[in-house]
This record gives C-alpha cells, sequence and structure tokens, in this order.
C-alpha cells in the first residue's frame, strides 16, 4: 500500500435505496436516534432533526418485531414530510427482528458476535473442528434466508462487528483479539459471496483506537486477499461526550480516513445525536481537502508492520525519546503557562534540539545533528501526516535514532475544530508509532492554554499516555436505560479526579461488557431504572435502584484500594 498518499481505497458500490456508499461517492455521514423507536412522534421529530443537521442515513434500534416493523411507518412518515434519505435498522440478539427490518427499512445492521451466536458469557468453550464447523452451519442456515428477503426487498445490509460483542465462539479460537474481529466478520462475508449478495457495508469497531486502526487494517488485508471491495463503516464505540469524545473519534477514525479507508462514518458522542454531525463532517472534510495533493515519496522503514507497529527506537535524550512515554512541548508565555492544568512537560528552551521540516532531506538533517539532540518537526504540505511519516521512515532507515516531536499549528478560532484536526493529524502519527511527542500550537482560540489540555487528550486517546480518568461511555439509542448524558455528567464529577482509572457508563447490556472490558469500573443499564456494577469482567451488583448506583459505584472503588480524595 502507498503509506504517505492521501488516496481513497476504491470500495465497491452499494445502493441504499437510491443513495449510493463506496466508490467514488462523497464519505457518507450518519447518527442513530435515542428515541425509543415505537415513540413515532419523537422519533420522526429526531430524524428530521439529525437529517437537517446534515447527515445522509439515520439508524434506528430494533430490539424486536415490533419496533423493526415501526421503521416502516417512521420511514412513511418521513417521506410525506419530504425527508426520504436511508433508515437503517439496528439489530441485536433477535434475527426474526432482522427478517422483519429487511421489509421496512432501507439498510439492515446485524452484529455478527450475536445474530445467531449465543450473547457473550466470557466463558472459554472448547469446539471440535466438526462441532465449529456445525456453528457456521447454523450461521448459514439463518443468513442466507434473510438475505434473499434483503434481496427482494433492495435492502442493504451491515455487518457490524463490535470488540465488546465478540461471541464465546469466536473467542473460544481468537480469544478478545483483532483477529478474532475479523474472522468473525469474514464467516459472513464467505456466506455472502457464496449466494452473490453484494449490498453489503462492513464496520468493526472498539472504543479502543489502537485496536480499531490495527483491526480495520487487518480487515482491509483480509478483503484484499479474498478478492472483495465492501466498503467499509467507521467509528469508534463509547467514545464518550464533549471534548474527549471528539477526539478519541478523531484519533481513531481520522488515523484510517488518511490513509484512504472509510466510506461512511458515525461519531458516537454522549450527546445528542444531532449534535454528531457536524463534528462528523468536519472530521470529514478536513481529510478529503487532502485529494489531489503534490505527491508525496517514500517507502516505509525497514522491519516496519503498518498494520500492527511496534514504536519506532530512538536515543533518549533526558526523559524524552527511548521508552519514555511521549510528552507534550509547549511555546505558550509564562502567564499562559500559570494557567494550564495539566502542566506541559517542556518548553522547546529546556532540551536540546533543532527544527526541521519534513520536506527537508532526512539524510542532510541526520548527518548534521548533535548527539543527544530532539527533533522537532514540522510541515507545511496539504498532506502534513502524510509527509511527516515520509521523513520519519527515511530518517529512521539512514540510522538515525534521534526522538522526534511533531509540531502542528492550526489557526481556527473554534477550540472543537482544532480538537478535531489536531485529534486527526497526532493521532494518526502516535497509532503508527513515530514519534515522541506533541507541539499543539492554536494562537486564535479563545483560551490559548486550553491547547496542552487537547495535547494530553490525544495522548491518551491514542492510548500512549494516561494523564486523567477514562471515562467509556456509548452515545444514547433505544435500549439506554437511563439518561446517559446526565448519568455520565454525575459519574465525571464524582469520579474525574482518580487519574488513570479507566470507568465504562453504559446505557445497556449489548456490547455493555465486553465493550468496556479493559475498564477497571463499569456502570451498566440493566433494567428500566436499574443499574448493575462490574469489576472488570465481573458483575458484582445487579439491579441496582439507579438513584442509589453512583454511591455504590463510589463504595466499590474504595472498596478496591483505587479511590483517593480531591485535592
Amino acid at each position: 500500500m502507498d503509506g504517505f498518499n492521501y488516496r481513497r481505497r476504491q470500495s465497491s458500490v452499494v445502493d441504499i435505496k437510491g443513495m449510493p456508499l463506496g466508490g467514488d461517492n462523497p464519505i457518507r455521514i450518519q447518527s442513530m436516534t435515542s428515541t425509543s423507536t415505537l415513540d413515532t412522534d419523537a422519533s420522526v421529530a429526531q430524524c428530521k432533526r439529525i437529517f437537517d443537521a446534515g447527515a445522509d442515513l439515520v439508524r434506528l434500534t430494533a430490539q424486536g418485531v415490533r419496533e423493526a416493523e415501526n421503521i416502516g411507518v417512521i420511514r412513511a412518515r418521513l417521506h410525506a414530510d419530504g425527508y426520504c434519505k436511508p433508515l437503517a435498522a439496528d439489530i441485536h440478539f433477535n434475527p426474526k427482528a432482522a427478517f422483519a427490518a429487511a421489509e421496512t427499512a432501507d439498510k439492515v445492521r446485524i452484529n455478527p458476535g450475536n445474530f445467531v451466536d449465543a450473547a457473550r458469557t466470557f466463558k472459554k468453550l472448547e469446539y471440535t473442528d466438526e462441532e465449529y464447523q456445525r456453528e457456521i452451519e447454523k450461521i448459514r442456515e439463518k443468513l442466507i434466508p434473510f438475505l434473499d428477503i434483503c434481496r427482494k426487498n433492495h435492502t442493504a445490509v451491515r455487518l457490524g462487528v463490535n470488540h465488546g460483542s465478540l461471541s464465546d465462539r469466536i473467542m473460544s479460537r481468537y480469544g478478545d483479539t483483532p483477529a478474532g474481529m475479523v474472522e468473525s466478520v469474514m464467516e459472513y462475508l464467505r456466506i455472502c459471496r457464496e449466494v452473490d449478495f453484494r449490498d453489503i457495508v462492513i464496520s468493526i469497531k472498539a472504543s479502543n483506537t489502537v485496536i480499531m486502526v490495527e483491526t480495520v487494517r487487518r480487515l482491509v488485508e483480509a478483503m484484499d486477499e479474498a478478492g472483495m471491495r465492501f466498503p467499509l463503516h467507521l467509528g469508534v464505540t463509547e467514545a464518550g461526550d464533549g471534548e474527549d469524545g471528539r477526539i478519541k473519534s478523531a484519533v481513531g477514525i481520522g488515523a484510517l480516513l488518511a490513509e484512504g479507508i472509510g466510506d461512511t462514518i458515525r461519531v458516537s458522542l454522549s450527546e445528542e445525536p444531532e449534535l454528531e454531525i457536524p463534528v462528523a463532517r468536519k472530521l470529514v472534510d478536513y481529510i478529503t481537502s487532502r485529494e489531489g495533493h503534490s505527491p508525496i515519496s517514500g517507502t516505509f522503514a525497514k522491519g516496519y508492520n503498518h498494520t500492527a507497529p511496534e514504536r519506532r527506537a530512538t536515543a533518549a535524550c533526558g526523559i524524552i525519546g527511548g521508552k519514555n512515554q511521549p510528552v507534550v512541548v509547549s511555546t505558550l508565555d509564562k502567564q499562559e503557562l500559570s494557567e494550564c492544568d495539566p502542566k506541559p512537560d517542556f518548553l522547546p528552551g529546556d532540551f536540546r534540539h533543532i527544527e526541521a521540516d519534513a520536506s527537508q532531506s532526512p539524510e542532510e538533517v541526520a548527518a548534521s545533528l548533535p548527539a543527544g539532540t530532539v527533533i522537532i518537526l514540522s510541515s507545511q504540505h496539504k498532506n502534513p501526516t502524510g509527509e511527516m511519516q515520509a521523513f520519519i521512515h527515511r530518517l529512521t532507515d539512514c540510522g538515525c535514532q534521534a526522538p522526534v516531536i511533531a509540531k502542528m499549528r492550526y489557526g481556527d478560532n473554534d477550540p472543537e475544530d482544532v480538537q478535531i484536526k489536531a485529534g486527526a493529524d497526532f493521532g494518526t502519527l502516535l497509532i503508527n508509532r513515530l514519534i515522541d511527542g506533541i507541539l499543539l500550537e492554536a494562537p486564535n482560540i479563545p483560551v490559548r492554554p486550553d491547547a496542552v489540555r487537547f495535547a494530553f487528550g490525544i495522548l491518551q486517546a491514542a492510548r500512549t499516555r494516561m494523564v486523567k480518568t477514562e471515562f467509556i461511555s456509548c452515545p444514547s439509542c433505544g435500549r439506554t436505560m437511563f439518561n446517559l448524558q446526565e448519568t455520565v455528567k454525575e459519574i465525571k464529577a464524582a469520579t474525574s479526579h482518580l487519574k488513570g482509572l479507566k470507568i465504562g457508563i453504559m446505557g445497556c447490556i449489548v456490547n455493555g461488557p465486553g465493550e468496556m472490558a479493559d475498564a477497571d469500573y463499569g456502570y451498566v443499564g440493566a433494567a428500566a431504572g436499574k443499574v448493575s456494577l462490574y469489576k472488570g469482567k465481573e458483575c458484582v451488583e445487579r439491579n441496582i435502584p439507579q438513584e442509589e448506583a453512583l454511591e455504590h459505584l463510589v463504595a466499590l472503588i474504595k472498596a478496591h484500594g483505587d479511590w483517593h480524595d480531591k485535592h
């Protein structure tokens, strides 16, 4: 693959009732309702708000046949009011609902982790090869009749794999791994190809951006080997809300968009769904503006594994580079620095460095570089991350082990624009394991010291440095058992001082226990007004009244020695 020049991956085209997706068509933007799908008026109103915000497609949850059938009623109401863009049905655990939705929706999402396989229990199961093959046959028996209905009704299908809902069967063979996620979807794709069903979109998501990016790259490789070109839906699950949700989404989605992967995206925020659309639009527009840029020459450094990269080997300069965690550097003045929380690790004058532009010859830069010197690297190219990556790979191949700090400057006035652009740019370099620190300049945002906080947020979103509590929270949908947005705010207010702790806040059990499996603690909707609490993967308290759940969560954290009072 071409690792440095922006060029869209050539996917096949799927027709979603008149809206083509994939190929040379625009990257489509979508979101999902948070209303009950049985509440026609509320669902219609929310769909209109999402479409008015600029969405190309809206998804609604369908827990059962009644909800699936009501999507047809909602669709008819929207069409009567002039809103004729596609509606998708979201199915988990219930093939009957999928069959019904195939006749009422424009697209149906099914989850290979639970369409036929039983709900995940985290129990290790053992299968002989014969038993495993019989399970595949069960999938064929359910999937092919579903595809027949979709074909008859010209309904597209999304195969949506989530890291949090891999089946115990897949886990028994592959573990909780990117390889398991890829095989989960490939099983279904082989059957689809067998019956020549082609109107398929694929998503393969995780809340961990590193796992998400690696898994999508592995999926593209697997499809290429099999001669498949299906379009891809990108998203970071449970990204959270506010600044953290925007940065985390930009890091994961942006890293893949930057290498041309992705035909439709959803930015999943724990906010009103229409607020996801402008964020997604900014991210897509920022990356696709690189189309047609001047060519960047270069190849990956010898031994570099782009699919699952290891950190570039560097000689430590103090605490920069080597095995040290990435640093944040700032050019703010003394007064501005006093307002920073957290404080940057360094000012440029604190360590020996040279400034280089990625258009320079890496070999010449390396030849004149004094020992113990850090390179602060910037780019003026239309595709800055492409040029910077090419520079760093050539630098590595010429034997230079100097640490590299990436420097980016954004002239935007809107902090959200900076979060999205910087998240995508620095996130690409961090996930590709090429840099040892970041220097983010945003001179025009209302509070300039916020740029330092954004930088630390990007490091955390790329899973390279934990600097604060990590909240893994899902977006609202019709399955949510409580007011997710208010709950997230309450839990953040109580626990945001617990640096380095990961807390999952999940509206229901569909992905909850799995998607937050690497969280330290979990808060999951169990039933209307009821919450279950988790320590890791283990449910330790069930069906707590929601009004008591936060108190119980704090007590659980204290009982395991992870609590400290605010300073």
